[in-house]
């Protein structure tokens, strides 16, 4: 009689063993199955985050960004975009979207080129290029009628990102240029004698930056009509539209005189700060007036940005994940989607 107690004592302590084993197995399975669906989930997993709560809010929309958009291949365009970055008021932020769009869409696969046309030379200095007054700079090709070719060079940190870097020999080529026939188209000619020399070697660039001084000077308007386009960084701030009225009027001159094809493609809302109500209304009002220009994309005032080029790099390098990187990402997305041609006939 003890010997079958003890035999079903056992039958049962295994049940109770067996039962308990499943038990953990089936935990395990469940936490293995949440850490899946966590690293694995789609965008619309993300839970909106209150209104009441503006910091998670924040974190939600980079985490979107970084979901969609990084990593992603953007189209290219059918031939060579120039876009002349310019602003006549300073600190909107023209060197840092040019150099940082630049870098955004040379990451996602596309040829690109930095022309630096301001003497202090942050661009190249953005972009980890030497610009000191022995290297060959764009000074040499708009004033001794240098090859762009013998200029370029190559940032260090992006595959396919080009720079033709400037040198404080640039800030006498104002005075310079006075006396030099056809002055004004040098700097097209330049850039077309370049485009043809890729083209005959098989090679394209998709999309050249001209990054303009804070003036109206020779310089700026070599930009204005080398290129076809004009990317504008705004700041949200009051002076900025008022920059904005000026600038429209400088360019319809060059339109009429020099450059019939130049016309606004791109507005980029730059230094937004969403915790103050000036900052939505300039953003409101300049959508309002250029719904088809300006993107969906602002950036924001970041510690990062104005980090980046203390080491020789732009945002899109030195911290990728950083909500200034993000937002210049879905603005260089934004912009590789737009169609040139069909925003010139609307223009014209």
């Amino acid at each position: 009689m003890g010997d079958s107690e003890s035999a079903a004592a056992v039958v049962e302590d295994d049940d109770v063993s067996r039962e308990t084993d499943l038990t953990e197995s089936e935990k395990a399975a469940d936490a293995l199955a949440k850490v899946s669906h966590e690293a694995n989930g789609d965008v619309a997993d993300i839970p909106e985050a209150g209104a009441d709560t503006p910091l998670a809010q924040a974190v939600a929309a980079d985490t979107r960004k970084r979901m969609t958009l990084v990593g992603r291949e953007l189209p290219r365009p059918a031939h060579t975009r120039v876009l002349t970055v310019a602003n006549q008021k300073g600190g909107v932020g023209k060197t840092t979207t040019t150099v940082n769009v630049a870098a955004a869409l040379a990451q996602a696969g596309a040829s690109v080129l930095v022309i630096d046309l301001d003497p202090q030379g942050n661009a190249s200095t953005a972009l980890g290029i030497d610009h000191h007054a022995e290297v060959p700079s764009i000074y040499d090709v708009l004033v001794d009628g240098d090859p762009l070719s013998k200029v370029v060079q190559a940032c260090p940190d992006v595959p396919g990102l080009l720079c033709a870097p400037a040198t404080i020999d640039l800030a006498g080529a104002e005075i310079e240029l006075v006396s030099l026939v056809a002055r004004e188209t040098r700097l097209q000619k330049a850039v077309a004698k370049y485009v043809a020399e890729l083209g005959e070697r098989g090679e394209t660039v998709d999309y050249v930056f001209i990054d303009c001084p804070p003036s109206l000077g020779l310089l700026t308007v070599n930009a204005f009509v080398a290129g076809s386009e004009v990317f504008i960084p705004i700041q949200c701030e009051y002076y900025a539209l008022e920059g904005l009225s000026q600038l429209l009027k400088n360019i319809e001159l060059i339109r009429d005189h020099l450059n019939p094809n130049l016309h606004v493609s791109t507005i980029l809302l730059t230094m937004f700060d969403g915790r103050t109500r000036l900052s939505a209304q300039v953003a409101d009002e300049v959508r309002s007036h250029f719904p088809d220009q300006t993107l969906k994309a602002s950036v924001p005032r970041s510690v990062r940005i104005s980090e980046a080029p203390s080491h020789g790099q732009t945002v899109m390098t030195y911290d990728p994940n950083s909500s200034g990187a993000l937002s210049y990402l879905e603005a260089a997305s934004e912009m590789a989607a737009q169609n040139a041609a069909e925003n010139s006939e609307d223009r014209s």
